[in-house]
Order: structure tokens, then sequence, then C-alpha cells
């Protein structure tokens, strides 16, 4: 479907002696999406949250972080239990959790940390054993500079060389490590002596560790208390594991119970409350309407007045268009200042309908008060969107989403997504071998216990499959035609060429793909005229019919006998490409007259309602965007180019007289062809022949894949997100996301309904 589903705004009023009750009743039905109050209703309040929400919320927080801790995942458990099963004792239960793993991560951390200064000795003593020096012998010394470290000793002994503050000097190495011993000339201090004379010089020092022991023996001595150190983290890394399976399950269902008790106590800060009373309002599919009030009414029975205030489409910038009728009886009585004063206002005061974005249809007499009768809108009144797709489509879902939700005054473009971006990448690659390790590709992602992973997955399944079906009709099993196989009597295989070879079929192509453009590109145009309408009739023609006009009379006119000895040879006229593969030689010549003429008024409507901004961006809306479709040609050619290549270094091949390549197969004749390429199958030794062949086969094919992936599919993904969109596009919906503990739910049964 290309409309969301049709939603209810729901408003939910009473005493407040039942909305503990009414909250987690809403909660379990998981269907209501909450408006938030926006505190604009005279003697009206945002709720406070129930009481126990900040005891809640705080045990909400020390399970997360037991769960950081653990790193633990809801897929790593064995099992976990409901969370209305957990044991009444379970907050000391939580304590005793919680206490050891903190002790742990306690020692842990403490542990760590000497661990990783220990490391770090290592790392200043290392160089000093590396020498062979003793540390002693480096230190103590009143009449010459020494200094350890690591640099070019070329340099190092070239810069002591020619500094003229140094009288002497002596150089010792081990590994890249350097000491250096040097005495200073008559009345030069020594202290920083070689520090000076090394200015310039990349030279790495090394702090003199504090220590009595040889440098060997003390990183002896570091290293074995490194090990020490390591077992014991994994020590407690093991015991943390333990903790993790016998009470990881107790964790998780611990924090959906939490998560649903927060949820449930801080769901008044979106209600407009008195001292006596509530009032909640919020957004519901309208198919479960009926649902909603009889949960409720079994509930907590006449406790509660649940109107639906309006059920409405909205143009795209949120104004009404249209509401269900709705019972034209009085609101519940709310204390605003009194009971008794606002029951007595509810009574007196009449409905409204709402025209104009006022007041709401079907609003209750005690919020029409509250809103001191200034009809108002008191509460978010956007619809959010629940998307409505047939099942195939819905993992499509997700290349509308990544731009934006979708209006609910907007079509939602999924199915025209599901409809095109699949063909397009299967034109495009048109190959059985790839098509089959697309749809492998695809089954192995849908694996993936992910909303995301899985919508991949079976994306790549049904763009697999039409890859495979172009491939039978191109005739290509991984470049190779199946002709060249023996296969060449399987039915409509080979019916169509693609590749290097494919010099008119190339020509087709370019012809072909800007006809799919048209067809892609009207399809935009169409929605975006629906879209507008919503504007009134000359609002849309404005707007998207002067487009529609100016495109299509554009190309009819192109594809048109008029004038047909200006025009390219292969797009109409006897040599053209339709004429060679379809007999249509092109549009009669009146059709050409007619598209002119409609290009003219389009190019004035498009001026008159867009100005001059619309008419300079004439030539890339009406020629440009189309044009860019013939990245599709240049895809097609340059994936089959690039497998025909790589079979060539393969297989090698030999020419016939007309220019045609066969592969140097078994299954081949290649009588009458003379051999242009030795492939490696066929070099000698074999033994180096065919191991190389192999390996080419198999690493050029998969280059090929993965650039079909970026080729085929961003190439495809650009069009549908620039050229197609941009014609009606617009998004910036809000997501429904039921007050629930499973927002998803809701949504999943809504969308299996049809």
């Amino acid at each position: 479907m290309l409309r969301p589903e049709r939603m209810s705004k729901v408003s939910v009023t009473g005493s407040k002696g039942v909305m503990p009750t009414v909250i987690e009743t809403v909660h379990e039905l998981n269907l209501l999406h909450l408006s938030d109050y926006d505190g604009s209703w005279q003697g009206f309040d945002n709720g406070d949250p129930i009481e126990g929400a900040e005891d809640a919320s705080g045990e909400l927080v020390t399970v997360r972080a037991l769960e950081s801790t653990l790193n633990l995942d809801a897929d790593e458990a064995d099992s976990v239990p409901d969370s209305s099963a957990i044991e009444s004792d379970w907050r000391e239960r939580l304590e005793r959790v919680r206490t050891r793993i903190n002790e742990l991560d306690d020692q842990r951390g403490e542990v760590r940390e000497e661990l990783r200064q220990v490391e770090e000795r290592i790392d200043r003593v290392e160089p000093f054993a590396e020498l062979g020096i003793d540390l002693d012998l480096l230190t103590g010394y009143d009449s010459v500079d020494v200094l350890v470290g690591e640099g070019s000793v070329a340099d190092v002994e070239a810069a002591l060389a020619a500094a003229d503050e140094v009288r002497a000097y002596e150089t010792f190495t081990g590994g890249d490590v350097v000491a250096i011993v040097a005495a200073p000339a008559d009345g030069v201090d020594d202290e920083g002596l070689i520090d000076d004379a090394l200015v310039g010089q990349e030279f790495t020092r090394h702090a003199l560790p504090d220590t009595d022991q040889s440098p060997t023996a003390y990183v002896d001595e570091l290293t074995r208390r490194k090990h020490e150190l390591e077992s014991d983290i994994e020590e407690i890394d093991t015991e943390l594991e333990e903790i993790k399976r016998e009470e990881g399950s107790f964790l998780l269902a611990l924090e959906e119970k939490l998560t649903i008790e927060v949820q449930r106590a801080e769901a008044p800060l979106q209600f407009a409350t008195t001292e006596r009373a509530f009032v909640a309002e919020g957004w519901i599919p309208s198919e479960y309407y009926d649902e909603f009030v009889t949960a409720l009414s079994d509930a907590v029975g006449d406790s509660v007045e649940i109107e639906e205030i309006e059920r409405a489409e909205y143009d795209r910038h949120g104004a009404p268009t249209h509401a269900a009728p709705v019972p034209d009886e009085g609101g519940p009585a709310v204390d605003t200042e009194t009971d008794e004063d606002a029951e007595s206002e509810s009574e007196s005061e009449p409905q409204k309908a709402a025209t104009d974005g006022g007041q709401k249809q079907g609003q209750s007499h005690a919020q029409a008060g509250a809103a001191g009768g200034s009809g108002a809108v008191t509460m978010d009144d956007e619809p959010p969107v629940v998307l409505d797709n047939l099942r195939p489509a819905r993992p499509f879902e997700m290349m509308v989403k990544m731009v934006s939700q979708p209006k609910y005054s907007e079509l939602d473009p999924t199915l025209l997504i599901f409809l095109t971006y699949p063909f397009a990448f299967g034109f495009m690659i048109g190959d059985i071998g790839y098509g089959i390790l697309y749809m492998a590709m695809g089954y192995v992602a849908y694996q993936f216990d992910s909303d995301a992973m899985k919508a991949i997955g079976t994306i790549g399944l049904w763009a697999g499959a039409f890859t495979t079906v172009f491939g039978y009709l191109y005739d290509d099993i991984f470049g190779v035609h199946m002709a060249d196989l023996g296969l060449e009597w399987l039915p409509l295989a080979g019916s169509l060429t693609k590749g290097l070879q494919a010099t008119e079929w190339a020509m087709l192509w370019i012809v072909l793909s800007l006809v799919f453009g048209l067809i892609h590109l009207n399809l935009g145009l169409i929605v975006g005229f629906v879209n507008e309408l919503s504007h009134g009739l000359k609002a849309a023609m404005y707007e998207k019919g002067s487009w529609i006009l100016t495109m299509n009379g554009l190309f009819v006119w192109i594809f048109s006998l008029h004038l047909v000895n200006e025009k390219p040879d292969f797009i109409v006229g006897e040599e053209s490409m339709f004429a060679e593969f379809l007999g249509f030689t092109g549009l009669p010549e009146v059709v050409g007259i007619v598209g002119l003429v409609a290009l003219v008024v389009g190019f004035v409507m498009v001026g008159i309602g867009e100005g001059i901004a619309g008419l300079f961006e004439w030539p890339a809306w009406a020629f440009g965007h189309v044009l860019s479709y013939l990245r599709m040609v240049a895809v097609l050619l340059a994936k089959g180019g690039m497998a025909f290549a790589v079979n060539l270094l393969v297989f090698g091949g030999y020419s016939d007289e007309t220019g045609y390549t066969a592969f140097n197969l078994p299954t081949y004749d290649v009588a009458g062809y003379e051999q242009d390429f030795v492939g490696l199958v066929h070099m000698d030794p074999v033994w180096i022949g065919i191991p190389l062949a192999i390996v080419v086969f198999v690493l050029g094919h998969i280059l090929v894949l993965l650039l079909g992936i970026t080729a085929a599919g961003i190439q495809m993904l650009r069009l549908e997100y620039v050229e197609f969109f941009q014609k009606f596009y617009e998004g910036g919906g809000e997501e429904y996301e039921p007050f629930g503990h499973d927002s998803a739910g809701t949504q999943t049964r809504s969308q299996t309904a049809d």
C-alpha cells in the first residue's frame, strides 16, 4: 500500500484514582502512541511520576551497569524467564550479585593498573638490558655526562664531533640502543652537555630506571610479575563469566521488569492532570480502536471516558483535511478549578468541528474549557506513521527510513522501490553465477538476529534473484556463455546480450535505460501530483503537472518521426534500435508535434508556478535527470567487460573474421578461429598454469562480484534517492512507537493483518 496505516487520535479522561490501572492496561495493550502534554491548558499541569519511579530508575541503572560490566547480551543468555516470574526477593538477590560483581570489577581494575605500571617499567628497563651495561656504570660521574637512548649512531657521533663544547666522547651500542659518554671542553659544565650537542637530532632519550639490580635481572623480575598479574586477571574474568552464566538470565529478566515499571511510573509526565483527574491523548491504528476501548472498559469500567477525537488524513503541511464522524456528546467532568465547575462547563459548552486546523472535532468539553475556549491545539496533533506494506516489500522500508520516515500525509514509496530496485540491479549485473552468490550472501545476512540485517538479507535475495533471471536471459554464468557450455538448448537462454561484444545491443540498452528512467521519474511525479492534490488541482498542476508535461513532451518529441533526419539514427528511424529489435521506427510525426506543444505548455506553467528559478532548473528536471539513468548501461557493460577480461586471462580466446571472441573451453569448437591469447590453463608447465588460473578465476570474479554491489547497488540507490525521491518525497514523519514494553510488537501485528 502507498498510504501509511490510518491513525485515530484518542483521548482518555478519568480520575486519578484509576490512573495506575489505566496506565498498566494501556502498557499491556502496546497500542497507544502517547502525545506529550504541552502545558497550555488552564488549570492543568504535567503529571508527576507514580510513587516508586525514582527507586525503579535507580535499580534499572544498577542492572544495566552490571550487564555492561559482564558484557552481557540477550543473545548470550541460555533462556530469559518472563519478567513476571521473578521471585519476590529479587532485591536481595540483586544486591548480592551487585556486591560480588563490583568487588571483582574493583579487583580487576587494581590489577590492571598494576599491570600497566609493570609494563611501563619493562619498557623503560629493556633498552638498558639490551645495552648490556650495569646501571651503576651509567651514573655517579662528576666530570663526564652520560646519556642512553635510541637513534642513528652515525648521526650521534657526527653531532658530538661537531660540538665545540665536547672535548671527547665514547659510544656503546646494543641493538638499537646507544650509550654515550662525553667529556666537556675546558671551562664547560658537563651537565646537559650531550643534550645540547644533539639538538636537532632524532634521538629518543631513556630515563635511568630506579633499581639496584642489573637491567637483565630487573626485566626478568618484572616479566614474572607481569605474568602473575595477567593470570590474576584471567581468574577474575573466569569468575565473572561464571556469574554471567548463573545470573545473566536473571539480570536480563529484571531489566525487562524494571523497564516496564519505569515506563509505567513515568507515563503521567505526558499527561495533563489536576489534583483529582487526568487527560491523556495519543494516536492508535484505527483498526484497533474497538479493542483498545474494550480492554480499558474491562479494566476500569465507567471510571474513564474514551473518545476518538479524530480520524484524519493530513496534507503535507500538517493541516487536517478530513475527520471521520465522532460522537457528539459532552466530555467527562474534569477538575480544573473544582470538579463541579468543570462538569457544569462541559455540559453547557457546545462542540466545535475542526475546519482549519483549530479545535479538533470531537474535542471534549473539558478540554475545550481547559483551553479557554480558544480552539488552540493543545497536544501534538501530527499522527505518527505506521508503514503498511505487503510482506515482500517490508524489508525495503529500511531504504526509505535511511532518508527519513514518511509523513502521514505522504504516499509511502516503499512498494515502488521494491518494484524497481531489484529489477534495475539485476539488469545491470545479469549473471547466473553472481546472482546465486548474491542470494547466498543475502541468506547468510538474513540469519543474523537483527532487523536491519534481515532486511539487508532479504534485499540481497531479491537482487540476486533478478540478477539470476537476467543472467539466464543474457546467457551468462560468471561471464561464460551457456552456449559455450553446451546449454544452448534451454528455452529463452541468450535471448539478450551484454558485454564488450554486444555492440548493437549496447545501443539498445542505452535507449531502454532512458525509457526506464522516464517510467521511474513519471512514477515519482505522479506520486508528487497526488500529494499536492491536498492543496487543490491548480497547485498540483503547477507544482508537478507542469514537469510531467515538460519532461514527457520533450521525450515524446525525441522518440517521434518529426524532424527524424535531424535526430541520431539509433533513437528513431529505420536504423534505430527499436526498429532493429522491435520493428518500431518511432512515434508518428503528429504525436511528436503534440509533444512539442506539451513541452511549451509545461515550460510556461513552470515559469508561472515556480518563477525564474524553475526555468533555470528546467534543463536538469526535463532532460538531465533522465540522462542520469545512462549510468545503468555503464555498469552493465563495465561488469560484463570485467568478467570477460578475467575469463580471457584464465581460458584464453579465439577470434573469428567478425571479431567475435570465443573462450578456449573444451566444450567449444574453435575451428576457423584465430588464437588471440593463450590462457593460464593452457600454460606450460601445467602444474603452474592450472593453480594460477584457479587463483585468478576465483579472485577476479570475487572482485567483479564485490564491485557489482558497490556499482549497481549504489548507483541505483542514488537514482532512487536523488532523481526519484526529489520528485515527490519530503519525509520528516514521526515513527509510531506505542506505549508498551515491545514497541515493535504492535507494528508487526498491524502490518500482518492484511
